[in-house]
């Protein structure tokens, strides 16, 4: 097994040729986004934005999960933690500054409410079979402040965006990908290496031309991602006007609870 250089406790490292792999490590809080981690992944990935050795990065999680979210223990705790999502230097609706080259998300588990906004920021995603993804803003009582108003329904369509935010409920590896979400699903075991192959390929191509068309991709959607991302942040920002954190705590257990629930179902 490879040994990646351990950048924080909670954010590992690795290169592989011209491919940098960051790996969210908070495993026993199932990967869950604090402060530390968020500001070091949005660090991190400004450093591979930099390297001209780099011409992919891959972002996954340390099993179980590829990110439960934000964490609600440290939200329902701090009253500037839901404040800190949105920073100067990074554009409304975005979890990091946009990179100039692809970010594929391998999601190794289950991408929860802010971890399915962070695998949405990425440019595309390879599913685990163990893979699960869901929405419960509304469940927990926060509203989305990355973009998922925007990319979701982008990816999946209205409808099925709106079933997903609006009921909570966990989506599978398989319909992610029958609804577009993921653009394949594999074994778990071979996850990372579907998504270096992927890499590799990008990587072996004109890097000058990859990264333009990647910049021509945005550039075709921003005249309605950016208006649409704006009106997001209005929304989010009158919600948060009236926030507090104990409402996040208060509902926390019950969220955890269902979420249980509904692993024992799916695995009935």
């Amino acid at each position: 097994m490879p040994n990646p250089e351990q950048v924080d406790a909670i954010l590992l490292t690795e290169q592989r040729g011209r491919v940098r792999i960051l790996t969210l490590n908070r495993p026993k809080s199932r990967n869950a986004l604090n402060i530390d981690l968020i500001e070091t992944l949005r660090r991190e990935l400004a450093a591979a934005d930099a390297d001209e050795q780099v011409d992919v990065v891959v972002l996954t999680g340390t099993d179980p999960a590829f990110c439960a979210g934000v964490d609600l223990r440290e939200l329902g705790s701090r009253d500037d933690n839901a404040n800190r999502v949105a920073v100067e230097g990074i554009p409304v609706g975005h979890p990091w500054r946009p990179l100039s080259k692809p970010v594929i998300g391998a999601v190794n588990g289950a991408a929860i409410t802010g971890g399915l906004e962070l695998a949405l920021a990425c440019d595309f995603l390879i599913a685990s079979d163990r893979a699960r993804f869901a929405d419960t803003h509304a469940r927990v009582g926060v509203l989305p402040g990355w973009g998922l108003t925007v990319r979701l329904p982008a990816a999946v369509g209205r409808g099925f965006a709106l079933r997903m935010s609006l009921s909570g409920d966990f989506v599978p590896a398989g319909d992610a990908l029958r609804a577009g979400l993921v653009t394949q699903v594999v074994p778990h075991e071979v996850l990372l290496e579907t998504a270096l192959a992927v890499a590799n390929t990008i990587s072996g191509n004109d890097t000058r031309a990859v990264r333009t068309l990647l910049g021509s991709y945005r550039s075709a959607g921003e005249h309605v991602e950016v208006p649409a991302l704006a009106s997001e942040a209005t929304v989010s920002e009158a919600w948060l006007a009236q926030f507090t954190p104990e409402s996040v705590a208060q509902r926390r257990e019950a969220v955890i609870d269902r979420g249980r629930a509904q692993n024992t179902v799916a695995g009935q």
